[in-house]
């Protein structure tokens, strides 16, 4: 997969161009809020996706603009030259997609069409902050590569949503407790099924993070990241995951009717990522931490060219930060066969770049 051309008008702060990047490394230069993230962010909306920096869509489109923002997009996948627009509007107006010249139902139809992962600054809360970002990234890799994942979440999140209901209106009406049951059997068997799902996944990522983190730290440091659930502390197999559920809620129904809310599944899961053996979050220092989601973010894409067929695209935004110079190296020199895109605010961090291309942004607009 490979972005052969990048048109925008009237979106952010971006000048009306075009941008046409090289097929490997391409470093995008310039001082912070000139528009270097716009750039990536606008490739990434090609993925059906959401802005990864949580924007709002009417927050993507320039001020001057009244209309709204177009995106353009030409590139390869599946073994031949594609092209995709979207558009932006005004006010009630959603974004709408095109995919080779065809209306799309929505800009979501994309998803899988167009294929990218993403590092930026906030994903370092995967590290340094509590599990719900680190569920929240085992969930966006394995949709992307499963997108029946995507419909069983959905439908974990719907069940897990009506049985919080009902515990709290049990405590108004006594004679609801008799149907949560219901709602136990069937939070049981879509859990099980999401907890399955991660483990294998996560087995599979743990093996390549482990491999890219040796590379990024040149063999001196282990990384290891593994899924920490109630459900798995005292083993058990994928068979009877479903059972060793439905007993957690029913043995935690007191603590969950006491809460309001349900305290037990894989909502509540985490990922244990270490350093040296010890909690990254706890022990690791500042490139330690950077390195261990920019391992975690390659071996996502490292997966899911292996479902793919072919290379997603990578984006980095300010990776370059607290990472010493062997280290930027790697990032620079060592990612062989992949389209990246990488944005820095130090012409000095790129310097040892031995090939690829580099474009310099200011106040919008892109030269290179």
């Amino acid at each position: 997969m490979k972005v052969n051309r990048l048109g925008f008008r009237d979106y952010r702060n971006l000048k009306e161009n075009e941008l046409i990047p090289g097929p490997q490394v391409n470093v995008i230069c310039g001082d912070n809020a000139q528009g270097k993230t716009n750039l990536l962010e606008a490739v990434w909306l090609f993925t059906g996706g959401r802005s990864f920096r949580g924007a709002r869509d009417q927050e993507l489109i320039a001020f001057s603009s009244r209309a709204g923002a177009v995106l353009a997009l030409d590139f390869e996948a599946e073994e031949r030259e594609q092209t995709a627009k979207i558009t932006i509007g005004r006010g009630a107006k959603k974004r709408a997609a095109q995919l080779n010249g065809v209306d799309q139902p929505a800009a979501s139809s994309l998803i899988g069409k167009f294929c990218a992962v993403v590092f930026s600054p906030d994903h370092l809360s995967l590290v340094k902050e509590g599990p719900s970002m680190r569920r929240k990234f085992l969930d966006a890799a394995l949709c992307q590569r499963k997108p029946a994942y995507a419909r069983l979440l959905s439908q974990y999140s719907r069940t897990l949503a009506q049985r919080n209901t009902l515990l709290k209106d049990i405590s108004y009406h006594s004679e609801l407790l008799e149907t949560l049951e219901i709602w136990d059997e069937k939070l049981s068997g879509l859990g099980a099924a999401i907890i399955i799902e991660r483990k294998r996944y996560l087995e599979r990522l743990s093996e390549a993070a482990g491999e890219i983190y040796d590379g990024i730290s040149q063999g001196r440091e282990r990384f290891a990241v593994r899924y920490d659930s109630g459900l798995l502390r005292d083993g058990g197999e994928e068979a009877g995951y479903r059972e060793r559920l439905f007993s957690l809620l029913q043995n935690g129904r007191k603590e969950d009717l006491n809460a309001g809310f349900t305290t037990k599944g894989p909502h509540r899961d985490d990922l244990l990522v270490t350093v040296q053996e010890k909690s990254a979050r706890e022990y690791g220092s500042q490139g330690q931490q950077r390195s261990c989601v920019l391992a975690l973010k390659l071996a996502e894409a490292a997966l899911l060219a292996e479902a793919l067929g072919e290379k997603p695209v990578i984006l980095l935004d300010d990776v370059m930060s607290e990472l010493d110079a062997s280290r930027q190296d790697y990032l620079l020199n060592k990612i062989q066969g992949w389209q990246v895109f990488i944005t820095c605010c130090d012409p000095n961090s790129i310097s040892g770049l031995s090939q690829g291309r580099t474009f310099y942004v200011e106040n919008g607009e892109i030269r290179g």
